[in-house]
């Protein structure tokens, strides 16, 4: 790489890191290293030429593209501007194309790999108060997103069968991994909603080979199968999920170590007609199995703790698992996720991988907080620490070198300020009380219903011309 190369690109980086509040000295050590950074991009991207939107500029406006409220490219756009114009650059022209073809050039695999090093880094350098018993715990959970109404997306994402031909959006599903401790996705599956291995319990079989000896897997019922249980304790992983609603529990038979709750063997079922053989063969026959009714659910987990471990205690573990529909919900509602504007697979893809990247710079940043302030990842706000990173962007990222420290530690003293309220008893109905407006549903493709507008207004002029 040439040398002016070089420096341009470790200027970028280190504006990205002092915008994510990222130095040598973070609490937490370095989250994103400047020569880890350096080195994943050259890996990923290889030569490339220098522009105005080279690789890091343009992964940089994406990630500020999805972590503000616009989500336009011409937001990004103008962000750019503002930023050449901060380092005394040469104005660029507002015009996207230049941008939107940048973005295009971008490989999917360095926008998964930083998503993951950030993660896995975080998870890594937490203090050891944080996790569960000295474990890391991880989070199941699945979700599905939409996404513009293209023939290519259609293709690979199809919409739903109930739904007519161009009355309906391309859908997706997602199967995210979640850290409990400090809420960073660790991985992720993305495939259709519809078709062969597509569904949840599929697409976290392909995550298994990424979970590590001594995790603990807390997931819904809906992946509570003899199978998908065998293959997480094969690996080495503790569960705790809800029973399966076809699995019936009798707490009168195997070994009782208390009121409702025993510990039972489980015997192998019969080949499913997805499974290979092979496969089939190096599942266990049987697995023991401690089955507790707690919480007002019967709850299934591994009974490999189970004489320090008491219901109470597995009923409150298991309850932990909410955070990730928090996490969800904060990633596609907060962040904008839940309806993506790629009008192509690729884009989709890069637009989820994006927004799980940014996702965790912004958990990395609430975790230096909660350790500086001798609080806990979760006692955070994460939508809170959005809106003053955004707020402190320009200053952390254009600022004076000097003063970085400083607005640094006012940030961070800023995040631990805002604290979430402790609400253990708190329901809410699942129901809004704001009428939505009363529009038509479209009930034909629109560009028909264009084409009838349009004869409907020619009529009209003719009658008024006559």
């Amino acid at each position: 790489m040439q040398r002016n190369k070089k420096r341009c690109l470790a200027e970028h980086v280190r504006r990205f890191r002092a915008r994510f509040v990222q130095s040598v000295e973070a609490v937490l050590g370095d989250v994103i290293p400047a020569t880890l950074l350096i080195r994943w991009i050259t890996e990923e991207i290889g030569s490339y030429r220098e522009r105005i939107y080279g690789p890091f500029a343009t992964l940089v406006l994406f990630i500020e593209q999805v972590l503000g409220t616009d989500h336009s490219c011409q937001d990004a756009v103008a962000r750019g501007l503002s930023s050449r114009t901060a380092r005394g650059q040469t104005p660029c022209s507002l015009n996207t194309a230049a941008y939107c073809k940048a973005r295009l050039r971008l490989p999917l695999g360095l926008l998964e790999r930083l998503a993951r090093e950030v993660g896995g880094r975080l998870c890594e350098r937490q203090p050891a108060a944080w996790r569960w018993r000295g474990r890391e715990v991880k989070l199941v959970d699945g979700t599905t997103v939409s996404m513009p109404d293209t023939g290519a997306n259609q293709a690979r994402f199809p919409q739903s069968r109930g739904q007519k031909p161009g009355l309906g959006f391309p859908m997706a599903r997602l199967v995210a991994v979640v850290s409990l401790s400090v809420g960073v996705v660790l991985e992720w599956a993305l495939d259709a909603c519809q078709g062969k291995n597509t569904g949840e319990t599929a697409l976290l079989w392909r995550l298994l080979p990424h979970l590590e000896r001594g995790d603990v897997v807390i997931a819904d019922g809906y992946y509570c199968g003899y199978f998908m249980i065998a293959g997480l304790i094969t690996l080495g992983a503790d569960i705790v999920m809800p029973q399966h609603h076809l699995r019936i529990t009798d707490f009168r038979r195997g070994q009782r170590l208390g009121v409702r709750d025993h510990v039972v063997t489980w015997v192998r079922p019969k080949r499913p007609d997805w499974m290979e053989e092979a496969t089939y063969a190096q599942i266990p026959e049987m697995l023991t199995m401690r089955e507790v009714r707690a919480g007002g659910r019967t709850l299934v987990t591994t009974p490999a703790d189970a004489g320090t471990t008491s219901k109470q205690a597995v009923a409150e573990l298991y309850a932990m698992r909410w955070h990730v529909e928090l996490d969800l919900r904060a990633i596609k509602t907060v962040m904008q996720m839940d309806v993506l504007r790629g009008k192509t697979p690729t884009m989709v893809e890069k637009e989820i991988a994006v927004h799980l990247l940014a996702y965790n710079l912004v958990r990395a940043v609430m975790a230096q907080a909660a350790s500086l302030n001798n609080l806990l990842p979760r006692q955070l706000s994460f939508k809170a620490a959005l809106q003053l990173l955004n707020a402190f962007e320009m200053t952390l990222r254009h600022g004076s070198p000097q003063g970085l420290a400083v607005r640094r530690t006012v940030l961070l003293a800023g995040l631990g300020s805002r604290r979430l309220p402790h609400r253990p008893h708190r329901v809410e109905p699942r129901a809004v009380k704001r009428r939505p407006k009363q529009h038509w549903l479209l009930t034909t493709p629109r560009h028909v219903m264009r084409e009838r507008l349009l004869r409907l207004q020619a009529r009209r002029m003719e009658a008024t011309l006559s």
